[in-house]
């Protein structure tokens, strides 16, 4: 995925009220939407570069989207969570998910179990039909291990208990890790910031549900999921 327009550069001052965030720009300071509902941990100090997409609407409230943050020295960071299910079904139809490949159908946004929409629907011919379910991965400690959730998700672990009631029904389960960071080679479930969670996941391993992470390196032309990304989901993690 390349990013339609240039994106603005500049050093965020604050995040607040979950979706604002305001940001120092060569144009000005800014006030940009903040399109990630988590935590964010490691990834909105104040001071860190970030970088913003214009919005195509030049209507809305909010000219400016927070799409990257320098984390780290030389590491971006994809923080637009609603970019996470296209980056998946971009990968998916273009062959680099071999898991998840000969489905010929492909439908976003299905309901299916308690009032849930499952991010994507693959389906085929002769073939059970695959429910897949995307987690935005931003968060990581030392040892270039990434987790996920970064704040408690009764959500998430509602998802993993309809993902493997839809097996137990017959179908086909996957859970897809979307790492948007380059410094990331495995990913564990946050059993420090939510235990809930990595219990249900767990749960959800031994009930047949299938686990992959794909990783990206975000640059400020775009971020596409170019490598498989180990997951490490039985242990707990210390941190």
């Amino acid at each position: 995925m390349r990013f339609p327009s240039p994106l603005l550069e500049g050093c965020l001052l604050r995040r607040y009220q979950r979706f604002l965030a305001d940001v120092d720009t060569a144009a000005g300071i800014v006030t940009a939407h903040c399109p990630n509902t988590g935590s964010m941990q490691g990834c909105a100090e104040a001071g860190m570069r970030v970088w913003l997409s214009p919005a195509a609407n030049p209507a809305r409230k909010l000219a400016w989207t927070w799409e990257l943050v320098e984390a780290l020295p030389g590491t971006l960071v994809g923080v637009h969570t609603g970019r996470s299910n296209a980056l998946v079904r971009e990968a998916i139809e273009a062959g680099r998910v071999p898991e998840l490949a000969g489905y010929p159908t492909l439908r976003p946004e299905v309901k299916y179990g308690e009032n849930s929409r499952i991010d994507l629907l693959l389906q085929a011919p002769g073939r059970a039909d695959c429910y897949v379910e995307v987690k935005n991965v931003t968060a990581a400690v030392a040892g270039r291990i990434g987790y996920f959730p970064d704040a408690v998700t009764a959500r998430g672990a509602k998802h993993l208990r309809e993902m493997s009631a839809m097996v137990s029904a017959g179908q086909r389960a996957v859970l897809v890790f979307c790492v948007q960071r380059g410094d990331v080679d495995r990913v564990r479930p946050a059993d420090h910031i939510d235990p809930a969670y990595g219990r249900a996941l767990r749960d959800a391993l031994v009930a047949g549900v299938e686990v992959l992470a794909l990783g990206a390196t975000p640059t400020p032309d775009g971020i596409a999921l170019a490598r498989p990304v180990a997951v490490a989901a039985l242990n707990t993690i210390r941190i």
